[in-house]
């Protein structure tokens, strides 16, 4: 993970939400040094000449995470787009996408796969050595898929082929699954991702049906924990979320068509759902005026609703819930309009913030650095106006982002 900027400074927060404690602090001094929260405590004058953040106007709140997004290349649109760019093209613009999400309040992502095996990666890395302003990341590479899969490049003429960096996690069989799943941990990924069902973006696929078989599943899973890694599950169906969950994923995502079942399991073993219970909404609006696939659109009718009512039961169950939206398939940036979804459908607003601080440091493994504004942590927060344990959508607007104590500017 990216060290944070060696800054030193005092915060002063007029309103700060504690996540951990789950309570609201007032007129707070967070005192940083080299990057990282050394203590938080009521205001009191910092010694002269001290650098001093004054957001004493502002609510103060941990910076956010984004559980599921996609950073590199452009936002998803017809069936053939993601071969008019190249790899170099597809990194460019991840690296404005970076920032403008980075400007939203999300100081860390978990990108879970790009269609250009490790652009990703190399994205992550342009961060960290400081040559792209962007999030916190932690990439997959890409995804492991079936032939003709939810991960693959679908709907091309049956003489037409993908380019080779697009089909590196195609698997066929337990073994080939096992040396794929070696080679993307050997180019330094952070988690594997496997796709085990249908997809509602990938034409001729069934999101309810599985793809990867459970054999696959655990091979992948295996590999990874040698490496200390875990890997998560793209599962619309049920019976694939169950193969998964069986096979040791630490993460469901989508999780739209789970029965009780699925969810007891998921319960019981600690493994996450990441459900991006907004952009259905957003892909009925804007797939029908764009003419997407009519297969596609009909898949998001088949889920949208099921998925909303599965997350509300999960809530209302215990289910571990991280903060996950699927940009990229939405436009960047918009990443905090899935909050108000959540508080609709069964979260506290202060759960909801939660799930895309505490829990997806959590899901990260990440909580020594990430998640709280507590000492020991980096210095990742965001301010905003008003109150949003009173009305959530203000995330949406944020006013001021930091991150490792350094102050982003954006326009």
């Amino acid at each position: 993970m990216a060290a944070g900027a060696e800054e030193n400074a005092f915060i002063r927060a007029g309103r700060l939400i504690d996540v951990e404690k789950g309570t609201v602090l007032t007129d707070q001094l967070i005192r940083v040094e080299e990057g990282r929260v050394v203590s938080v405590a009521p205001y009191d004058a910092p010694p002269s000449g001290a650098k001093v953040i004054d957001w004493s106007g502002y609510t103060v709140l941990p910076g956010l995470a984004d559980m599921h997004s996609h950073l590199v290349g452009d936002i998803q649109g017809g069936i053939i787009d993601p071969l008019l760019t190249t790899g170099a093209e597809d990194v460019l613009a991840g690296a404005g996408n970076a920032k403008t999400t980075l400007c939203a309040g999300f100081t860390t992502v978990r990108d879970v796969g790009s269609w250009r095996a490790f652009t990703d990666v190399a994205l992550r890395d342009a961060i960290n050595k400081g040559w792209v302003e962007g999030p916190r990341m932690a990439v997959a590479g890409g995804y492991f898929t079936i032939p003709g899969g939810g991960g693959a490049i679908t709907g091309l003429a049956y003489d037409a082929k993908a380019p080779e960096d697009m089909m590196r996690g195609i698997v066929r069989g337990p073994e080939d699954a096992r040396q794929k799943a070696r080679e993307f941990l050997q180019h330094r990924v952070d988690l594997l991702k496997m796709i085990a069902t249908g997809a509602v973006l990938t034409v001729g696929t069934d999101p309810g049906l599985p793809e990867l078989s459970e054999a696959e599943m655990r091979a992948i899973v295996d590999e990874a924990k040698k490496y200390g890694k875990n890997v998560t599950a793209h599962a619309h169906g049920a019976e694939g979320a169950k193969m998964a969950v069986r096979a040791g994923a630490a993460s469901i995502e989508h999780g739209s068509l789970l029965d009780d079942e699925a969810l007891r399991m998921m319960k019981s073993r600690g493994v996450f759902l990441v459900a991006d219970i907004y952009n259905g909404d957003y892909i009925n609006e804007v797939g029908a005026r764009e003419h997407w696939p009519e297969e596609t659109m009909q898949k998001n009718r088949d889920t949208t609703d099921t998925q909303r009512e599965v997350f509300r039961k999960a809530v209302q169950m215990g289910v571990k819930i991280a903060y996950g939206t699927d940009s990229g398939v939405y436009p960047h940036g918009d990443n905090a309009k899935q909050m108000p979804y959540m508080v609709r459908y069964g979260m506290s607003p202060m759960q909801a913030i939660q799930s895309a601080t505490l829990h997806s440091a959590e899901l990260l493994d990440w909580e020594k650095d990430t998640g709280a504004i507590s000492a020991g942590r980096y210095a990742d927060m965001i301010a905003v106006e008003g109150d949003p344990l009173e009305d959530i959508s203000i995330l949406s607007d944020v006013k001021g982002v930091i991150k490792g104590g350094r102050e982003i500017h954006c326009e």
